[in-house]
């Protein structure tokens, strides 16, 4: 979306500079009140005729007040002044039936209900993000982009037909500024602020003889953790510090109105301490306290320094001609990531009475702080991206566009559990060296003018995709006897230790059966052993030969009874488990398609009426045994039904103002819920090992009716509401209760049937209200906005606070039921409201600008998403009230 301004945009200014200017006269000297009336009023006519917003929703321009369908734009200066800042999921306090959440860096984009908890190589997003139009399929580091933007586009409602691949629920797009081709230019911007916050952003805009121009930005980014430690470990920094920085180096040329051509390359990088979640199952189930009563952000933090080290880069090509009766388009892209992440690991939080000191014998419930268990993240991705488009002209009778879109993922992943107090070791690796997916289809879109009002739409896409992935995944076992009795415990992650991950010298794990052969394959799993650890002393002589049973060494755990080595100082058993080999294949076709009709009542009223589809891409599960688990998963089906009405209207001498209202209603069907299976069941029939498994057994109902209006008043006033009542309900789903700890003897587990309860992060109403206005001063401009954002309560998860079921034997009967705040599990997010405010003064030149900004001022804390499972509820929370001061500076 662009936006056709006539005025000034707001510019930069100093708050000493400000407190000066606003202690003078508030307005120049004025000519008479009526005559000046009339010149404001057509001013400000003549200014709101022409601020018209241009959408290219449909691949096309058009003004957002024509186009047949919802869509919000959020515009840079608007995102700054509110405090948005570079933090991509706060811009969900601008758009009702937004959430975003970053868990685990990964930016998980919900629209009105519809979303993917996936971020896994196995799962896809269902809202695709974008990048200056072009497909982002791995949403990692997307904050690492969010700088020197035109302005962020939000679609509602799927858009399989024309933006493709997982647009099931809609798009994000953001956009980045392009080259000025006339005139030389830019701005320097430094801000400050609580939280130890510190930021520098610039751009420089070099004209290149009238026909191209480059454009050169660049940010930086220091701030303090939203979290905690509230441990006695306070060499520990919390998780989520941030250090980031980037730049972008963007090429226009434009040598006449037929030829466009647009390069550009970023790069981002992450850095600090990365974005775990805080697990509140202990504080609920122990302290006796609700989550509302909690302090989530007072962290018990143990073990391992968490650390993020991410880049980010890529580089995109559009170039268009126009031969007249056609215009011909290739879009290209190639993005690499490089995420790794240890996670600061925790023992739960703080809650009142807890005991807080170090564990000793006589401090027997006290934390160990020594204990290193912890998660290793690895994401590795290059996927490339390639799009030809054939369009007719824009005022063509029949308006078309038809193409191909291809794309290719290639990954390589890896997640490393790590447990490191236990008698019995157990751990989980998945690491996939080869991880590839592709998809291919064809598309064609049509706008049909019957008349010079009535407007048919149709559109069709056949998409063809498939995925391979190829490693290791499962559980490592590490099991060493002493006296017929067990174990000595194996430590593993102490300080310096470093997964092998990729760097494993092999990865086929169908032949490996002996103690030596497990012992190796254990060991090739460690790049570098930690400080105090013991794995290799206890098996490197099992995987040499040298000690068939391995060497006994002092048992490493605390509080443990005495245990006795053999007299040979060996194990009189071993008993070692390895991941199993992972290989899955899947491959799937659908189509997408809208039709659709578009009715001018008048020149400022649209009214309008579209079926439209979309899917996202199926894949496979990991690989144990296929009489429990499916090998693959079909994609998901999403069918929606809308109409709306648009309109324009004047009022106040003639101010443009705007009314939308729209209805809809989605057929949800083929939904993927993630599942548990038991796949590891001991000599004794006790299940030991699961695996979360996608089934295609999910179908659910959502409709809802979204208002928004723009009304501007005199005197640069401006009002926008946006008002959403959403409906979900999952109307078929029986699934595992991941929640219920404990399996029946055998690996039976306890069902739930989801059905009646609604789908996570779905508020039943949202209101947003923003005001906003400038005016004149002496020495220059001042303006100030306010955004009020409404959100009623949610759930977190499928389960809806239902009772939790427990199991206790090989019939399954039922142990006890518990309530799911008794059990550990509350899953609701109570209503909230959030406050952001900003204000700013720009010097009569234009130059300078200073600005004051504020966000979540009533620093509400508040669940964005939340990870259950047995002894589980992580919670991955939004950011706390911020504000700053920041100077720009524009030549």
């Amino acid at each position: 979306m662009t936006i056709i301004r006539n005025s000034i945009s707001p510019r930069a200014a100093l708050p000493l500079a400000l407190a000066a200017i606003l202690a003078s006269p508030a307005f120049a000297q004025e000519p008479p009140a009526e005559d000046a009336n009339k010149k404001t009023a057509a001013a400000e006519a003549t200014a709101t005729d022409l601020d018209t917003i241009i959408v290219t929703v449909e691949r096309r321009e058009q003004d957002l007040q024509k186009y047949a369908g919802t869509a919000q734009a959020l515009y840079a200066d608007d995102l700054r002044e509110l405090g948005i800042n570079n933090e991509l999921r706060n811009i969900q306090v601008m758009v009702p039936g937004l959430s975003i959440a970053n868990q685990e860096g990964h930016a998980e984009i919900y629209m009105r209900g519809v979303g993917s908890a996936n971020s896994t190589e196995l799962g896809d997003p269902a809202n695709a993000p974008h990048v200056n139009g072009t497909y982002i399929p791995r949403p990692r580091g997307l904050g690492a982009m969010f700088y020197d933007l035109e302005r962020v586009e939000v679609n509602k409602g799927p858009q399989g037909t024309l933006r493709g691949r997982n647009a099931l629920g809609g798009t994000l797009n953001i956009v980045t500024k392009r080259p000025d081709l006339e005139e030389f230019g830019g701005y320097v911007q430094v801000e400050a602020g609580n939280r130890d916050h510190e930021a520098g952003e610039f751009a420089v805009n070099l004209p290149l003889g009238g026909v191209a121009g480059l454009r050169f930005a660049g940010y930086s980014v220091d701030k303090g953790s939203s979290f905690e430690n509230a441990g006695a470990a306070r060499h520990l920094k919390p998780a989520g510090i941030q250090d980031e920085k980037g730049g972008r180096l963007s090429l226009l040329y434009q040598p006449d109105d037929k030829l466009s051509v647009f390069l550009m390359a970023d790069m981002g990088k992450e850095g600090g301490t990365g974005y775990p979640g805080a697990n509140i199952f202990r504080a609920v189930t122990e302290g006796n306290t609700l989550p509302d009563d909690l302090d989530m952000r007072q962290v018990i933090y143990r073990g391992p320094q968490g650390k993020l080290d991410a880049t980010n880069w890529g580089a995109m090509a559009q170039i268009s001609y126009d031969f007249g009766p056609v215009k011909v388009e290739y879009n290209g892209s190639y993005r690499d990531v490089d995420f790794q992440q240890t996670n600061a690991s925790s023992d739960s939080i703080l809650w009142p009475g807890r005991n807080i000191a170090p564990r000793t014998a006589d401090n027997p419930d006290g934390i160990e702080y020594d204990n290193y268990s912890s998660v290793y993240w690895l994401t590795q991705s290059q996927s490339q991206v390639h799009e030809l488009r054939f369009s007719s002209p824009d005022d063509a009778r029949l308006y078309w566009t038809a193409g191909a879109f291809h794309f290719e993922e290639n990954q390589k992943s890896g997640f490393f559990s790590l447990n490191d107090r236990g008698v019995f070791y157990s751990g989980t690796e998945f690491t996939m060296p080869v991880v590839r997916s592709k998809s291919t289809a064809l598309f064609a879109d049509g706008t049909f003018n019957v008349n010079d009002r009535f407007r048919l739409k149709a559109g069709l896409r056949h998409t063809e995709e498939e995925k391979f992935r190829y490693g290791i995944g499962g559980n490592w076992t590490i099991g060493l006897g002493a006296d017929n009795n067990c174990c000595f415990a194996t430590r593993l992650g102490t300080e310096g230790f470093m997964p092998a991950f990729l760097y494993r010298p092999n990865f086929d794990v169908s032949n490996l059966t002996s103690n030596a052969d497990l012992a190796r394959f254990l060991l090739q799993g460690v790049a570098r052993s930690g400080a105090r650890d013991t794995i290799l002393d206890q098996l490197g002589g099992i995987a040499d030969g040298s000690m068939p049973n391995g060497l006994c060494v002092d048992r490493p755990d605390t509080g443990g009874d005495s245990l006795n080595c053999t007299a040979d100082g060996s194990h009189p058993w071993v008993n070692l488990g390895i991941p199993q080999q992972q290989i899955g294949r899947s491959k799937f076709d659908f189509t997408d398609w809208r039709l659709g009709f578009e009715y001018d009542a008048s020149d400022d009223s649209l009214l309008y009426a579209t079926v439209s589809t979309g899917h996202k891409a199926g894949g496979f599960n990991d690989s144990f045994d296929i009489d429990f688990i499916p090998e693959t998963f079909k994609p998901e089906s999403l069918v929606s039904f809308e109409i709306g009405s648009k309109n324009t209207f004047r009022w106040f001498n003639g101010l443009r103002s705007t009314f939308n209202v729209s209805a809809f209603y989605y057929d949800y069907s083929d939904q993927v819920f993630q599942d548990l299976a038991v796949v590891g069941v001991n000599q004794d029939g006790d299940a030991t090992g699961f695996s979360l498994v996608n089934r295609n057994i999910g179908k659910s109902e959502i409709y809802g009716l979204e208002l928004d209006s723009l009304l501007r008043f005199r005197h640069g006033f401006s009002l926008g509401l946006n008002a959403l009542y959403l409906h979900t309900e999952i109307k078929d789903g029986v699934v595992a209760d991941v929640r219920s700890q404990n399996f029946g003897a055998g690996g039976i587990t306890s069902k739930i049937d989801l059905a009646g309860n609604e789908l996570p992060l779905s508020s039943e109403f949202t209101f947003n209200v923003h005001l906003k206005q400038s005016f004149e001063l002496v020495h220059g401009s001042f303006d100030w906005q306010f955004l009020a954002s409404y959100r009623s309560a949610y759930y977190l998860t499928q389960f809806n606070d239902r009772d939790v079921v427990y199991l206790s034997d090989t019939a399954g009967t039922v142990d006890r039921i518990e309530d799911a705040a008794t059990a550990g599990f509350p899953d609701r997010q109570r209503a909230e409201t959030t406050l952001n405010a900003g204000l700013g003064f720009t010097s009569l030149s234009g130059a300078w600008r200073f600005e004051l900004w504020g966000s979540n001022l009533l620093n509400n804390d508040v669940s964005q998403k939340a990870l259950v499972g047995p002894n589980l509820n992580l919670r991955f929370l939004n950011d706390p009230r911020s504000y700053g001061l920041r100077v720009r500076y524009n030549f």
